[in-house]
C-alpha cells in the first residue's frame, strides 16, 4: 500500500483511542479508592498484556461500575484478544453513558454486523459515533449493501471518492460491493481503469481482480493478471489459485461475498494501510475487528499476529497463528510466522520442530528451508544450517534473486565449521551475483584478514563495503583491522576509533582498537580499551575474537609477549605506519 495515501489520510487519528492515555488520571482513580487494581491494570497495558489489564479493569470495574475510562480500557483489552463478544455489553454501557469512545464505536459496529443489524449503522449519529472518514463512508456504503440498497450503496461508495486521497480505497470497495452483487463485468471495468492501478492497490486487490475475472469467464485473463502481480515465485495459494485456472475451474468470488465480508474487508483496509505508520496496539483494533467479523479472513489473522509477535505478545502471537487451519493454502506462512514467534520467545527448539515439519509438508518451498536455515544458523548448529541452505538451493530458480543470500549464509555456516575452501567459494559465488554487496565483501575480506590470505584484495574488499556502509561499526572495524594486519597502524587508529563511535559497547571493537593503540605506542590507551572491552563480555561468556583470558594476559604482559607466547609475529610496521 503506498505510504503517501496514508499521508494524505485526513485526521487518522481524531479520536484515536490510546490505552495508555486514558479519560482520567491515576490519581483521580486513587481517590476512588481503584488504585491497586487500576494501576495494574495500567501497567498491563504498557506491557501489552491485554488479559492481564482486562482482568485488572474489569476489577476496578467492578468497584466503579459508572467509570468511563474504565470501560474504555476494558474494551479495548477484550477488542486486543479478539473476544468481541466480551467487549460488546460494556462498548454498549459507553453508549448508553453517551461516551466519545473511539474503540467502544468500533465494537459495537462489529455488534450490528454480528447481529445483521445494518440499519443500525446507518442509524447512528455521526457527530458522536464517529470513528473515522474513510471507515465511517465505507461502513455507510456496505450498510446500503446488507439491507439490499445497492444504488444506495453506490452512491455513497461514489460520495467517499470525492475526497481524492480517499478515492483508490472508495473505488477498490466498490468493484467488491459490485462483484458480491454479482455486477462482475461493472467491477472488472473498475479494476481495468487508468491501466488497472486498482489492481495495484494491494495483494489482496490483485486477488479480488483475478476472481471477478475467472467469474467473468476470462481464465486467460485472470492467469494473465496473476503472472503480473506476483510473477511465478513459489507461494502455494498463488500456485492453488493457478493450477484451478490452468485447468478452467471457474474460482468463487471470495474477498468480499457478503456485506459482512465487506465490512471486514474495512476494516482490514485501515490496519493494512496504518501497520509501520500508526501504533500497533491502535493498528490490532481494526486487525482484530476484520478477524472477528470474518475467521475466513485469514490475511487478518495473520497481521494481528504479526502486530502481536512486534508487541512482545509472543504467546498471544503464537495462539493466533494457530488459528489458519492446515488445510488453507496460508497455512505455511502462518507456520512461518508461528516459528519466528516461537524463536522471539525463547523457544527456539520449538521453533525448530515447527520448520522441520513443515519443510516435510512443503519439501520443494525454498523460503521455507532458508528460514530453518537461518534459524539452526542462529542456534549454532552450522552442520544442519549447510544442509538447509544446500535444500533451499536446490528448490530455488537459478534467476532467483535471492541466491546470494543463501550462499553467504551457507557460507557463513561452512566457514563456522572451519571449511574455508567450501566457505570462500560460496562468498565467492554469492559476490558473483552480487559484486557490491557490503556484507559479503566485508565477511568475506575479514575472513581472507583472519587467514592472513591475500590481503590486498580482502583490503579493496573492505574499502568498497565501507564507501557502501560507512556507519556500519562492523565494517568499519574490519577496514581499521585490516590495515592493523597490513602494519599500517597510524592508518589504522582513526578507522578504529569511528568503529568505537559507532559500537561503544562492543567488546570485539574496543579490544581491537587496544591492539592498535599498543601497536602505535599508546600503551595507557590501550590498557583502557582493553579493561572497556573486558567490562562488556557477559560473565561467563567468551568470544572467539574477544577471548576474556587473553585480554587479561594483555593487560598483565602486553600484546608484544602475548603475541611472542601464541608463536604469531611480532608487531612490524610496514610503511613507516
Amino acid at each position: 500500500m503506498p505510504a503517501s495515501y496514508l499521508r494524505n489520510l485526513p485526521a487518522l487519528a481524531l479520536v484515536a483511542f490510546s490505552a495508555t492515555g486514558p479519560l482520567v488520571s491515576a490519581q483521580s482513580a486513587a481517590a476512588d479508592g481503584l488504585a491497586g487494581a487500576y494501576l495494574a491494570g495500567r501497567a498491563a497495558t504498557y506491557e501489552s498484556d491485554f488479559s492481564a489489564a482486562a482482568e485488572y479493569y474489569t476489577r476496578a470495574l467492578v468497584r466503579d461500575p459508572a467509570n468511563l475510562v474504565l470501560m474504555e480500557n476494558v474494551v479495548f483489552a477484550q477488542l486486543a484478544q479478539g473476544r468481541l463478544k466480551q467487549a460488546l455489553p460494556v462498548a454498549e454501557r459507553l453508549w448508553q453513558a453517551g461516551a466519545r469512545s473511539q474503540v467502544a464505536n468500533i465494537v459495537m459496529m462489529g455488534g450490528f454486523v454480528l447481529s445483521d443489524n445494518y440499519q443500525a449503522i446507518l442509524d447512528r449519529d455521526l457527530e458522536t459515533r464517529q470513528i473515522h472518514p474513510l471507515v465511517d463512508g465505507l461502513l455507510k456504503a456496505w450498510a446500503h449493501m446488507g439491507i439490499g440498497s445497492v444504488d444506495e450503496a453506490i452512491k455513497a461508495f461514489d460520495q467517499v471518492a470525492e475526497e481524492e486521497a480517499l478515492r483508490a480505497f472508495a473505488t477498490y470497495h466498490k468493484a467488491l460491493a459490485l462483484a458480491s452483487a454479482g455486477n462482475y463485468g461493472a467491477a472488472e471495468a473498475l479494476f481495468a481503469a487508468e491501466d488497472g492501478q486498482l489492481t495495484r492497490l494491494s495483494r489482496r486487490a490483485a486477488l479480488a481482480r483475478i476472481e471477478i475475472q475467472s467469474q467473468l469467464g476470462e481464465n486467460d485473463m485472470a492467469l494473465a493478471t496473476l503472472d503480473a502481480a506476483f510473477g511465478a515465485g513459489n507461494d502455494p495459494a498463488l500456485a492453488a489459485m493457478r493450477k484451478r485456472l490452468e485447468a478452467g475451474e471457474a474460482l468463487g468470488f471470495s474477498v468480499a461475498s457478503t456485506a459482512r465480508d465487506g465490512i471486514a474487508e474495512v476494516f482490514y483496509t485501515l490496519a493494512a494501510v496504518m501497520t509501520g505508520e500508526a501504533a500497533n496496539d491502535f493498528v490490532l483494533m481494526y486487525a482484530r475487528m476484520a478477524s472477528a467479523l470474518s475467521p475466513e479472513h485469514v490475511d487478518a489473522v495473520l497481521l494481528s499476529a504479526e502486530l502481536l509477535d512486534q508487541l512482545g505478545r509472543y504467546e498471544l502471537s503464537i495462539a493466533t497463528y494457530k488459528q489458519v487451519p492446515s488445510g488453507h493454502p496460508e497455512y505455511y506462512a502462518a507456520e512461518m510466522g508461528r516459528a519466528e514467534a516461537l524463536r522471539r520467545a525463547a523457544k527456539p527448539d520449538a521453533a525448530v520442530e515447527v520448520l522441520e515439519q513443515l519443510v516435510q509438508d512443503f519439501p520443494t518451498l525454498p523460503q521455507i528451508s532458508t528460514g530453518l536455515g537461518d534459524l539452526l544458523r542462529q542456534q549454532e548448529d552450522y552442520v544442519g544450517a549447510a544442509a538447509a541452505y544446500d535444500s533451499a538451493l536446490g528448490n530455488m530458480p537459478e534467476n532467483s534473486g535471492s541466491r546470494w543470500f543463501l550462499y553467504y549464509a551457507r557460507g557463513i555456516s561452512y566457514e563456522r565449521l572451519s571449511d574455508w575452501p567450501k566457505a570462500e567459494a560460496d562468498f565467492r559465488a554469492s559476490l558473483a551475483l552480487r559484486p557490491d554487496s557490503p556484507q559479503v565483501l566485508n565477511y568475506l575480506g575479514y575472513s581472507l584478514i583472519e587467514k592472513e590470505d591475500k590481503l590486498d584484495e580482502a583490503l579493496s574488499m573492505i574499502e568498497r563495503a565501507v564507501a557502501a556502509r560507512p556507519d556500519s561499526g562492523y565494517i568499519v572495524d574490519s577496514l581499521g583491522w585490516v590495515l592493523y594486519r597490513l602494519g599500517r597502524y597510524r592508518e589504522a587508529v582513526g578507522h578504529m576509533e569511528r568503529a568505537v563511535e559507532l559500537m561503544p559497547e562492543d567488546p570485539v571493537v574496543n579490544d581491537h582498537l587496544g591492539d592498535v593503540f599498543w601497536a602505535v605506542g599508546r600503551q595507557r590507551e590501550a590498557e583502557f580499551q582493553w579493561k572497556r572491552a573486558l567490562s562488556f563480555i557477559r560473565s561467563g561468556e567468551g568470544d572467539g575474537e574477544a577471548d576474556p583470558e587473553r585480554i587479561r594476559s594483555k593487560l598483565e604482559l602486553g600484546l608484544d609477549a602475548v603475541l611472542e607466547q601464541e608463536g604469531a609475529a611480532p608487531l612490524q610496521v610496514a610503511n613507516g605506519g
